[in-house]
């Protein structure tokens, strides 16, 4: 449940904060006042990808709080820590699986604590277009958000009628409603599996000339990396050789000198370091016989005469090893050119070389046993086929018994929403393809046409009129029969739905005040078991209200601000009789309190003995 909502400078809103009940939240208000900007700073709240546009002007940034508390959420899904996980595809993947997750486990992924079952949620929103995301406090990418928000929140926008009139999304309102999610995502899993099996076939199957280029290609590379016998870090070890042999003739005269002034000339004449140091071990010898405080320091001249022997001759070894080579100065160069070349070509160190080569080698391989390898991918393509089609017959079957029986349910929520005699069916179809999956309906088994969600075709069809033929929504919905037909839906759908906030921004847009009261009865009916957000416009709704909040735009240093206010009964039936008539007039007080009597009096006949919030 959303406890707790803090808006700060988002779009006109200055600063907000709001607190729900549990049951059915109503906003009401003139056009413009921004009860749909409340939603939208819900839906950027839960991940909705928003950008700079949507800070107040004047300022820097936007921030959206919200306190929700997930106890029972985590309390449920611990009692059913027993049950098997499922599947579940990202929506943006193309196929691919990754394990279906609990909030629980989404929580612990970001490294979310969870304290006395309270989430705080929070994004910030920089002009720039750029924000952060925080949950209790930590800091958490946008993603995080949008995965959280789908265990939290569903939001049916003002546009959001229309997906209903796409018959593509039908399959999705018709798996939902026939809890088979799982199946279909299992063939999803399996169709994005097959895909990249069909790719990778193909790849082996294309021109024959081609793979021939590309096999003399990768084996010319490989001879010439192997030819090269590359070792890491050959590379810094010849730069510093011919380093050395470049500069031989002056590395040999700086070793001359060195050594003359450590050890003497060769002839003796000129006296070195180790000389005025063996000189000097003699006189301490003389000094430590009449007194020997010094006997220390003796020692430790003698480690320096020692240490300076051990450098005169590693400085005569290493001018030994510098002496001119002209051949071998040749070679290093030539080496050093043939790095270079390959570097060029595959890689900037040695190292990438040598991971090109060993790419290069496998796919060789692979090239020169395609047959073999052909014949394995289409081994697999069968028998992922295969089992696509199981499990989509499977899915299939069900569905058609969960699409009958969702008819007669819509049938009769419409009925109870003022369209009497509507026909609603749940037409499903499957079109035969040899390159299809083998699939088993009513006894008998085709090959058949199959996509990421299984072999069927689905499309609710909708006769609003008696004698009329029964025909696709969006060909003869109206506006306001949208509206009622999600409305339906989400009825429906909300009784096995775990998602605890439901979010309508004006569901009510096209329907009559006729058919307002039972959309609000509806409502009402829904946030027994969910909690409820809704922006309207019509009184009847309005007066079903369990918290009632309204939104008015006020003018303060020529800057106009969005305010909320919860309603006290009183100031209900003023704004209700503002909704009836626009003046407040003594007809319109007396009729919106009547109409708030009487649909207490409803809630109070038709409130269960056990509501859950």
């Amino acid at each position: 449940m959303l406890l707790e909502l803090t808006i700060t400078n988002f779009a006109i809103i200055d600063s907000l904060h709001l607190r729900f009940g549990p049951h059915l939240n109503v906003f009401t208000g003139e056009t413009g006042a921004g009860k749909s900007i409340i939603i939208d700073a819900i839906s950027a709240l839960v991940g909705e990808r928003v950008g700079g546009d949507v800070v107040r002007a004047g300022s820097e940034r936007a921030i959206v709080e919200g306190v929700f508390d997930i106890g029972h959420l985590l309390a449920r899904e611990k009692a059913a820590t027993s049950m098997p996980a499922k599947l579940a595809v990202a929506p943006e993947s193309d196929g691919g699986a990754i394990e279906a997750e609990t909030l629980t486990e989404t929580l612990a992924e970001f490294g979310i604590e969870v304290e006395d079952g309270t989430l705080i949620l929070s994004r910030e929103i920089a002009r720039t277009g750029r924000g952060i995301q925080r949950a209790n406090g930590r800091a958490t990418p946008l993603s995080a958000l949008q995965r959280i928000a789908t265990f939290l929140i569903d939001i049916h926008g003002q546009s959001a009628h229309l997906t209903i009139l796409r018959p593509e999304q039908h399959v999705y309102y018709l798996d939902r409603y026939a809890a088979t999610d799982d199946l279909r995502q299992q063939v999803a899993a399996l169709v994005g599996e097959w895909r990249a099996t069909r790719r990778e076939l193909d790849r082996f199957q294309r021109d024959e000339r081609e793979l021939e280029r590309q096999r003399e290609l990768l084996q010319y590379q490989v001879d010439e990396i192997e030819a090269a016998k590359l070792r890491p870090g050959e590379l810094e070890e010849l730069e510093r050789e011919r380093k050395m042999l470049a500069n031989a003739e002056q590395l040999g005269a700086l070793c001359v000198a060195i050594h003359s002034a450590l050890a003497g000339d060769e002839t003796g004449e000129v006296s070195g370091a180790l000389d005025t140091l063996a000189a000097a071990q003699r006189d301490f010898a003389d000094l430590l016989r009449l007194d020997d405080s010094l006997r220390e320091q003796l020692s430790e001249l003698e480690q320096a005469l020692y240490l300076v022997e051990d450098v005169a001759t590693s400085v005569r070894a290493y001018q030994e090893e510098v002496a001119a080579d002209p051949q071998r100065q040749a070679e290093v160069e030539e080496r050093l050119d043939l790095l270079a070349k390959l570097r060029r070509k595959y890689g900037a160190t040695i190292e990438e070389v040598l991971a090109f080569g060993e790419e290069a080698s496998r796919t060789l391989d692979t090239l020169s046993h395609r047959e073999e390898r052909i014949a394995d991918l289409q081994q697999r393509e069968e028998a992922i086929r295969q089992r696509i089609g199981a499990i989509a017959s499977d899915l299939s079957l069900r569905r058609q018994s969960a699409g009958r029986a969702l008819g007669t349910a819509m049938e009769r929520e419409l009925d109870d929403l003022n369209m009497q005699r509507t026909r609603f069916l749940t037409e499903i179809t499957q079109r035969g393809d040899e390159q299809g999956a083998p699939a088993t309906l009513d006894g008998q088994t085709a090959s058949r046409a199959f996509t990421a969600t299984g072999i069927d075709s689905v499309e609710f069809l909708l006769a609003p009129n008696p004698g009329e033929p029964l025909k696709p929504l969006a060909r003869i919905a109206s506006g306001g029969e949208t509206s009622r037909i999600m409305l339906a839906l989400k009825t429906i759908l909300s009784r096995a739905d775990a998602v605890p906030i439901l979010i309508f921004d004006e569901i009510d847009a096209g329907i009559s005040g006729r058919s307002g009261q039972v959309v609000g009865e509806k409502l009402w009916a829904l946030g027994q078991s969910h909690q409820v957000l809704c922006v309207t416009h019509l009184p009847q709704i309005a007066v079903l209200a369990d918290t009632h909040f309204r939104v008015s735009k006020a003018l303060s240093a020529d800057r106009t601000t969005t305010q909320v206010e919860e309603l006290k009964p009183a100031e209900r039936t003023r704004d209700v009789a503002q909704m009836l008539g626009g003046a407040r007039t003594s007809a319109s007080q007396a009729n919106a309190a009547d109409l708030i009597k009487r649909a207490d009096a409803w809630k109070r006949s038709h409130k269960p003995r056990s509501a859950t919030a």
